[in-house]
């Protein structure tokens, strides 16, 4: 593996008109309703967490792309396409589940051509080593809860709101990135330091 590269890490998630239900305050007395259409429609978000290898003053980076429907060999491979103009063409190792688009022969044959991309797969049942896991699980707590729209349109705006509060607050993606528990050299990303 290239040690002089961007560490990415990749993972997919649904979201639908139908509400995520979350827990909320409201007056004694006053139980809160959430009204919705009862409608199925879907859209999937593809998200990519990465951080240099060799360079934490670079910062984490996070790429996103929503879509409707669901994902598959051609959708992610738009994905990845999308992540070589994010990262401006340097070496990405791609670190990623083992979906069956993720590893399928149009796939593979896809990624012999690119000299900018290795991919690399997480060990099954191992959510927990994918931080994007935890970029889902903010989304969902915070600007997709209780929400329902009338719309797909209304739930991609929440979610490129919350993309935008995780982006400007430089601390929550290392801090997805450090939840893993995995190994990130440098050992200290520049705002996680022990001495700040």
């Amino acid at each position: 593996m290239n040690t002089r590269a961007w560490i990415v890490f990749l993972d997919e998630s649904g979201v639908s008109l139908l509400p995520q239900i979350r827990r909320t305050y409201s007056p004694r007395g006053r139980t809160p309703l959430l009204r919705h259409r009862l409608n199925w429609k879907r859209a999937s978000m593809a998200g990519a967490l990465g951080y240099h290898s060799t360079d934490p003053d670079r910062g984490a980076r996070l790429c996103f792309h929503l879509k409707p429907g669901s994902y598959d060999t051609a959708g992610l491979i738009e994905v990845l396409e999308q992540v070589k103009v994010f990262y401006r063409g340097e070496r990405v190792v791609l670190v990623w589940d083992g979906l069956s688009a993720h590893w399928s022969r149009a796939m593979r044959a896809w990624v012999a051509e690119q000299d900018w991309l290795t991919l690399e797969r997480l060990p099954a049942y191992a959510p927990e080593l994918n931080p994007v896991e935890l970029l889902w699980s903010s989304l969902k707590k915070r600007e997709l809860a209780n929400l329902a729209g009338d719309h797909l349109a209304d739930v991609a705006d929440a979610t490129e709101q919350g993309i935008h509060r995780i982006n400007t607050n430089p601390g929550l993606p290392w801090s997805f990135l450090a939840h893993t528990g995995l190994t990130i050299r440098p050992p200290h990303p520049p705002n996680l330091r022990k001495d700040q």
